[in-house]
């Protein structure tokens, strides 16, 4: 950082970034963070995610982080709350899945049921 343009720029790229996780939204994404997801390349999938959502101009999505969900062996697991939908939470779910994720299932609503791990019924 060299000129005050510079700092502009970095604090709209912070501003932006933070939109992602504070206001209102059409989903939510949520990927657990606990020791063994971080261990199985949990911070890799929401760094996957961030970007793609970046990538496809996608600002109503909210992307937060949690501790173990008690799915070890299914690590990393990510997610999905559509607010007219079941909550989707997907396995193994690597950086290429989680961009699959993004297009199908919050673009074009589809429900990517071959890593489906467990849905909670509303």
């Amino acid at each position: 950082m060299k000129t005050l343009e510079d700092l502009k720029r970095i604090r709209e790229q912070a501003q932006k970034a933070m939109q992602v996780r504070e206001s209102d939204h059409s989903a939510k994404i949520c990927v657990a963070m606990g020791t063994c997801g971080i261990a199985s390349g949990a911070r890799e999938t929401m760094a996957a995610i961030l970007d793609e959502l970046e990538k496809r101009g996608i600002t109503d999505v909210a992307v937060t982080q949690s501790g173990c969900k008690g799915l070890c062996e299914q690590e990393p697991t990510v997610d999905v709350c559509k607010s007219d939908q079941p909550t989707v939470t997907y396995g193994y779910v690597t950086p290429e899945k989680a961009r699959q994720i993004i297009a199908q299932h919050i673009v074009n609503v589809n429900i990517a049921g071959e890593w489906v791990v467990a849905t909670d019924k509303k």
